[in-house]
This record gives C-alpha cells, structure tokens and sequence, in this order.
C-alpha cells in the first residue's frame, strides 16, 4: 500500500458510521455475551485454545455476531472470508474454497469462513459447502437471526456447534456507549452526553448494540457538544413511555396487562401490551405471563387456551421481531375471550394444603404397588378394582388416604368445557357416596 491509499484507507475508517468504527478486535473488548466469552466458558476456551469448530450463531441483530467472528479469526490467526447468504452463490463458494486450499498449502494458514444470513442459503449452496466444512478446508461460522433448526439442513447443522447469542442488557448498553462517546476513534469526548440520555438509548435500543450506537452518532449531530433526553428522543424517533422495567410502573402495567384479559376486556389488554412492547419490553416476557394465565384463569374452561399461548411462544420464536407481534396480539385476543376459571390454581392450593397439614399419610393397601408374592401376602394390593373390567371403564372406588376421604380439592366451574368436567365431577361424587363395598376384580 503507497502513502496515498494509506491516507484513503484511514479516511474511509474516520467515515465509518460509529457502529462500525467501535466494533471490538478483541475479546477482552467484546460486550455481553457472558455465558459464552466468560472466564471458562465455551467461547473463551475455544479460542484460548486454539480449537474453534465450525459455528452458527443465532441471535437477534447487533447482538456481536459478526464481530465475535472477526475477533474468532484474529485471535487464532486465521485468515477471515466473508461471503452474504443473499448476495453469493455456488460460484462464490467454490472460489472461496479454493482460495483456502491455496492459502493452506503456500502457509499453512486455516480459513474462517464467515456466511451472514446463513438461513438464506438455498440446499445447493449448503451442499456445496458441507464437503469442505466436513473435510475442515474452512472453519465455517454462520450468522443467523432464525432458529437454525428449521433454516439450516440438518447435514451442515451436524457438522456445526449452535451457539446462543442474546439481546445486550441495558446496563451492557449503557457501557458500551460510554466507551462510544470517550474512545479516540468514536466521539473521541467531543460530545457530552448526559446519563438519562444513555440510559433511554439502552433502554429504546431494545438489546441491539448497532441500534444503540447509531442512534447516540444521530442523537449527537442533533444535539451539538451537549446530548440530553430530547436530543436522543428525536434520534429514536420516539417519545419515552412511562415504563421502567425495574421500577413501580412496570409492575403497574404487566398487573392493568393480566387483569384487563382476566376480566376479557380485549381491547384494554391490547392497549397494555402494546404499551409494553413499545417501551422495549422483552416479549418473551409477556408470553411467559400469558402460559401462566391459561392455566391459572383459564385452565379447563376453555384447554386449548394453554396450547394457543405456548404455540404462539414458539412461533414468535421462528419469527422474531416485527412479526413476532402477531401471533402475540393472536394470543392475547383468544385468552381474554376466553371462557374464565381460576379452578386449577385453587385446586392446587388445596391439594397442597391438605399435604402440608396432614403430612405423608400412608397408602392405602389396595393401591399400593405388589411386585413381589411377599407383598402380595401382606395384602398390598389386595382388592383392588381395575376400572377397564368394568362397565363404562368405572368403578367407584376410595383413592385417598383413610385420613382424606370425602375431601375435596377440585371445585370446576360451569364456564365453558369445565361445565361438562364439573357434570362428570358430581356424578363420581355422588357414586361415591352411595356406593356398596363390594370385592372387585384385580387388574
């Protein structure tokens, strides 16, 4: 390189966006990620090692995977290829094959070859380069933001260690601008930025380090030497909601969020979770709290609203952000319509309860287990009644301890399918309670 493509190449780096110019070079530099690049843990000792198998690494966006790749390569010295999923086909492949080949024979230097948007690659493109990743011609390290399981045929996959990346916590975000804002090659402290403005960054960011660094290079060509709350607003585009997701407010709106659906105001719920989403709740969150009310203030009045809940969790994990919004505001809609019951949760504390207080009560003889002739001798099970030999596959029978008999903990209501639960429920109990002992037959 001559003086004056040295001189180009540094004034290109100066006008580099900020994301770009803080990527980390080195692991100790690299932000979040924790479980993975921690002191022990996988990652680290891979690289320290000097023993780093082929990857794909999924995860949301700006959360490091194309700089874990480039520290990767320039930790083991290896030599970094990159090729896009969306640009490249088989022909790029092959070239950068052989150019591995080539470097490995002349140096006996090994290839990390790095492939954005993995998921993208059509079968041919993954077949083509399945033989050199088996033969180890190339490291392969893959990117991708959607669950490799379903993108990434399963012949590459086998061949591949997944690795898990997540969103930057805020206060990981935070750091990383106060590096932005100090470091010679981000705003080199030319710019003041004030700690509220930091933290609504880390916190609109929404976990995406990219984001964050962009929207505080914005927010500081709004806000000259001096960036506040307003500058950033304006670089985010967006007003800061009243929700911190540590403090009183965040509690306040998850509780207006689980009360509107319990009390099936529909259009109320919407409102309180997209409050949520928009002020940079975690979704997963609110599924979470969604599976725990189908359960809790659904349960058999309407079974199916558990499935919805859990099918919608996993298909906001096959999409991710913005349409993972969907099949939530899907969920959302069904459990607040709902038919309501709180029965299981009741009936729970009930059976619960009847535990704590009683303690371990013996069982009785003719449910207990018989596997041998001595315990068979003793009576253990002895006079027990297999319902299938009966007529309806029922027969009434006592199934607590002596101590529990006649005790009940489960109380369904008459909302919607608990009502046909509740009708089988009393006719038990009232057979029950009129039946004759009489010797049954064993199973």
């Amino acid at each position: 390189m001559d003086l004056f493509e040295h001189a180009g190449q540094k004034d290109q780096e100066a006008q580099a966006p900020l994301a770009e110019r803080m990527r980390p070079s080195t692991l100790a530099d690299f932000a979040g990620q924790e479980h993975l690049t921690g002191e022990g843990r996988f990652l680290r000792r891979v690289i320290e090692q000097d023993q780093v198998p082929s990857l794909i690494l999924w995860g949301p966006p700006g959360t490091g995977k194309t700089t874990l790749a480039r520290v990767i390569a320039q930790a083991t010295g290896a030599s970094f290829e990159s090729l896009s999923a969306v640009l490249s086909g088989v022909k790029d492949i092959r070239e950068t094959v052989a150019r591995a080949q080539e470097r490995w024979r002349l140096h006996r230097q090994r290839t990390l070859l790095f492939i954005d948007e993995i998921h993208r690659f059509n079968k041919s493109q993954q077949d083509a380069l399945l033989p050199h990743v088996e033969k180890g011609t190339v490291t392969l390290i893959g990117a991708t933001t959607e669950n490799p399981s379903f993108e990434v045929n399963a012949a590459l996959l086998s061949r591949a260690r997944v690795v898990t990346l997540r969103g930057l916590e805020e206060e990981e975000l935070v750091g990383v601008l106060r590096r932005a804002v100090v470091a010679p090659k981000g705003l080199g402290g030319k710019v003041q930025v004030d700690d509220e403005a930091l933290q609504f960054i880390a916190q609109a960011a929404g976990g995406d380090a990219r984001k964050a660094l962009t929207a505080l290079e914005v927010a500081a060509s709004y806000g000259g030497s001096q960036v506040n709350r307003q500058a950033a607003e304006e670089a985010l585009q967006q007003k800061a909601l009243l929700y911190d997701k540590g403090g009183e407010e965040h509690y306040n709106v998850v509780s207006a969020f689980i009360k509107s659906m319990r009390g099936s105001d529909v259009d109320a719920a919407l409102y309180w979770m997209a409050r949520m989403l928009e002020a940079g709740e975690d979704p997963v969150f609110l599924f979470r709290r969604m599976v725990i009310f189908a359960s809790e203030d659904i349960g058999n009045a309407d079974p199916r609203a558990l499935g919805v809940a859990v099918d919608a969790l996993h298909a906001f994990q096959l999409m991710g952000l913005p349409e993972g919004a969907l099949p939530l505001t899907q969920a959302v809609t069904y459990l607040a319509l709902a038919p309501k019951s709180n029965a299981v949760i009741t009936a729970y504390g009930a059976a619960r309860a009847a535990v704590t207080q009683e303690g371990a009560l013996p069982v009785p003889m003719h449910l207990r287990n018989a596997p041998t002739k001595l315990m068979k001798s003793l009576g253990y099970g002895g006079g027990y009644k297999y319902p299938h030999n009966f007529e309806g596959n029922y027969v009434p029978e006592d199934y607590l301890p002596e101590a529990l008999k006649a005790r009940r903990f489960y109380k369904p209501s008459t909302n919607g399918l608990e009502r046909e639960l509740s009708e089988r429920y009393e006719d038990i109990q009232r057979q029950l309670a009129g039946r004759r002992r009489e010797p049954g037959e064993e199973g």
